[in-house]
């Protein structure tokens, strides 16, 4: 019994001198990258506003796209580059987190919500958003799953929604026919054309959609939240140096009214909700 605590605490003994190298050679890759290439690359959706879009001048806009702006800029200031070049990679639903896996972009933009599944991939920041699922349908808008029974329900293909709605109907014994769609636009199209009896996705998204659409008068989202979904940066797994850069950059915004000064030019003079707010209170960590 002597003999094996001995190796045992051997072993420890040798994990604990092997841990510092290894995480400095993984967290060394993605700053050492950029500044020897002077350029970052930020991977963002071309549909997902009011988050990550492209817009009408074909810029990438967006509420997290403009917090990746001020990564961008604390990383320059970090290796104190003159100039940091901002390469924007648009990535869909489907091929996201594959991207930040394999290297082709370095911080992946877009409302992706955090789950144990998607960290035996990517790493996740700090949050950033808060938001949930509902409903879509055209007139009177449904206070409960439920009321899909027999219904065709669409939902964006690849993404947690999906997953949810699959599982949490199967759950519930409701049958409906559940249609993956390429993009949310193909979806509320679909669903103002009778093609679709309903259409589920992020709030925020839908709201934001229908409000910049011909259809505001026509579709209706339903007032509750079906789901909560934790918005966060995915990042290279295991750079922890990188992870900690952009974790400092968030908590700093957190912490200040400069976050306040970001949201409203994307969502306006619309105020954060309280579990926003609380999102901001709680992830403004002290330096």
């Amino acid at each position: 019994m002597a003999a094996l605590r001995d190796r045992l605490r051997f072993v420890m003994v040798l994990l604990a001198l092997a841990t510092p190298a290894l995480a400095g050679a993984a967290s060394a890759q993605t700053l050492d990258r950029i500044a020897a290439d002077k350029t970052i690359r930020i991977g963002y959706r071309h549909f997902a506003p009011p988050y990550s879009y492209a817009a009408s001048t074909g810029k990438p806009a967006g509420f997290i796209v403009d917090l990746c702006r001020e990564v961008a800029a604390n990383v320059q200031r970090a290796l104190k580059l003159p100039k940091l070049n901002i390469e924007y990679v648009e990535v869909s639903a489907e091929n996201r987190f594959q991207a930040v896996h394999d290297g082709k972009i370095d911080v992946l933009c877009e409302p992706s919500s955090m789950t144990m599944s998607r960290r035996a991939l990517v790493d996740f920041s700090l949050p950033t958003f808060l938001d949930g699922a509902g409903v879509v349908t055209r007139g009177k808008p449904v206070k409960g799953l439920e009321e899909l029974e027999g219904r065709k329900v669409g939902v964006l293909k690849g993404t947690t929604t999906e997953e949810t709605l699959r599982s949490t109907l199967a759950q519930m014994r409701v049958k409906a026919d559940v249609v993956a769609v390429s993009d949310h636009p193909e979806g509320l199209r679909q669903l103002a054309d009778g093609k679709l009896d309903a259409y589920f996705g992020d709030r925020g998204i839908l709201h934001y959609l229908i409000t910049n659409s011909p259809y505001a008068g026509s579709l209706a989202l339903s007032d509750q939240y079906f789901t909560f979904e934790t918005y966060a940066l995915a990042l290279p797994r295991g750079d922890q140096a990188f992870r900690l850069l952009v974790d400092s950059t968030l908590a700093d915004l957190y912490r200040s009214e400069q976050i306040r000064q970001i949201y409203a030019r994307t969502f306006g003079e619309f105020p954060p909700d309280q579990f926003l707010n609380a999102l901001f209170v709680i992830n403004g960590v002290p330096k």
